[in-house]
């Protein structure tokens, strides 16, 4: 198992210094979000701050994924958007640029795959014009990924168009079944809204594992929380995880924490490694 922590919990601190405590803690590796407080993808001299991060990752010996969920960065108005769903065409098309972008930066970092998601249907737009819109905008973007070989991991996020697995199977049988499309399994997320356990939905998403983020949550209840503080089993979890043979990164995932990251890291680290599963 390769542990991870996610930078969008850590936004307090300086990127240098938030990769330096990871690797002083222990970690593998880093779930870097592309944001205005640590690597802005929007930017000047976006290539040149990506190479002086790559080097800090490799001194530290820190994998990497890259993330693409920052609040605010293409529209100070609004938290997550535009998205790949929004009715106005450059409006997607910006979505879809920061992802390619996004894929540029994995493969100056050397990363292990590209997180992304769907966004939530905007009103009054209907659910198959939407799978459209999101069908069409993901082509650059698999395109890019195709060329860069790095991995694109959708995450089925509540409340957006994908939503679940079965949400990301269908978008997968939309694009043509494509080799660089995989899956970001959010293990809450599956406590949260997924019929089967999350042991079972690690079992079921094996075959399209490229990243996976963890942290705990209650049933219908769309909150990430520090472990031991939700609902989940976590040995049978990680176990599953483990049989799988999924070598990425299992990145925890605590967006709304950092405010209290480098303690909640400390300990995030050391309740995984206390579950049985090495």
């Amino acid at each position: 198992m390769r542990f991870g922590y996610g930078t969008n919990g850590l936004t307090d601190l300086r990127l240098d210094d938030a990769l330096g405590l990871l690797a002083d803690l222990g970690y593998d590796g880093v779930g870097l979000t592309l944001d205005h407080m640590h690597l802005d993808p929007m930017a000047a001299d976006l290539t040149a701050r990506t190479q002086r991060v790559a080097r800090r990752l490799a001194e530290l010996g820190l994998g990497v994924t890259v993330e693409t969920g920052a609040r605010y960065v293409l529209d100070p108005r609004r938290k997550h958007g535009p998205t790949l769903l929004d009715p106005d065409p450059e409006d997607r098309a910006a979505r879809t640029r920061l992802l390619v972008k996004a894929v540029q930066v994995a493969a100056d970092l050397g990363a292990h795959a590209v997180h992304c998601f769907s966004g939530i249907v905007p009103g009054p737009t209907d659910t198959d014009t939407a799978w459209k819109r999101l069908e069409e905008a993901m082509g650059p973007v698999l395109d890019a990924a195709e060329a860069a070989d790095i991995p694109l991991a959708v995450e089925p996020e509540p409340g957006h168009l994908v939503s679940d697995i079965a949400g990301f199977h269908r978008l997968r049988h939309l694009l043509g079944d494509p080799d660089q499309l995989g899956l970001t399994l959010d293990i809450g997320h599956c406590q949260c809204l997924e019929p089967a356990s999350p042991a079972d939905c690690v079992r079921d998403a094996a075959p399209w594992l490229r990243h996976v983020q963890i942290e705990d949550m209650r049933r219908g209840v769309h909150e990430h929380l520090p472990f031991g503080e939700g609902e989940i089993d976590f040995p049978p979890v990680l176990a599953a995880l483990a049989a799988t043979g999924y070598e990425g990164l299992t990145v925890v995932e605590l967006p709304r924490h950092s405010h209290a990251g480098p303690e909640l890291a400390r300990t995030s680290l050391g309740f995984l490694r206390a579950q049985g599963v090495s």
